[in-house]
């Protein structure tokens, strides 16, 4: 295995990411990412990359969680090429921004949409099991996003999640005991400039009853 830097790959040309900047900024205009300044959101996403910490040799293929505006899965398929990047999206016009977005920016072959709620696609056997590495930000509640997105990943995969700043005294939002019912083990949180993001790896395969049905998760989290 090799390290992955969070630095810009040489291939990565002006131009594309001036593409990437005015995509982010409509995705803004039209509400699918939150305010703020491109360049900082460009920044918290490529953070995602110092909390996974390696690639596997050869292609990597990661899933984006409910990624809305393109957060961070548009942005790490821009800024690594080695990935192969699926970006789950359930909401059908959502998903044809960024199915626009993919075109546009001459990332298809490297890059997907996937038209779909969570809990239907997990049960996919083209999808399931099968990612190296998924990656959620504002996807839910951790036992949401955890029963989401386990289903997802193969043994030995990552899961990586943005998070809020721990709070002392807090409950812990992400229980070992809770975790190992879907295959996952806490790995320590990974500070970061601005939201830390907390690590869970894929131990074991995700139980065939997860993901429940569309809904139940939300309604009746495991933790």
């Amino acid at each position: 295995m090799r390290a992955m830097s969070d630095e810009p790959k040489a291939e990565v040309h002006a131009e594309l990411v001036a593409a990437l900047v005015r995509y982010l900024e409509r995705a803004r205009t039209r509400g699918a990412i939150g305010p703020g300044h491109i360049a900082g959101h460009i920044d918290h996403a490529l953070g995602f990359t110092r909390a996974a910490g390696v690639l596997l040799s050869g292609p990597t293929r990661l899933l984006d969680l409910g990624s809305g505006g393109g957060l961070p899965g548009l942005v790490l398929g821009v800024y690594f090429p080695e990935l192969r990047v699926s970006l789950l999206e359930g909401r059908t016009e959502r998903a044809a921004r960024l199915d626009e977005a993919v075109r546009e920016l001459g990332l298809i072959g490297r890059m997907s949409v996937i038209a779909d709620r969570a809990e239907h696609a997990g049960r996919d056997a083209t999808l399931r099991a099968h990612f190296d590495l998924v990656v959620a930000r504002s996807f839910g509640p951790p036992g949401v996003t955890a029963e989401c997105a386990a289903p997802f990943l193969r043994p030995g995969g990552t899961l990586v999640v943005s998070e809020p700043p721990a709070r002392a005294g807090a409950p812990a939002r992400w229980p070992p005991e809770g975790c190992a019912a879907l295959g996952l083990e806490p790995q320590p949180r990974v500070p970061d400039d601005g939201p830390a993001f907390v690590v869970l790896r894929q131990v074991l395969v995700c139980p065939d009853r997860y993901p429940r049905r569309i809904g139940v998760p939300a309604k009746r989290p495991l933790f």
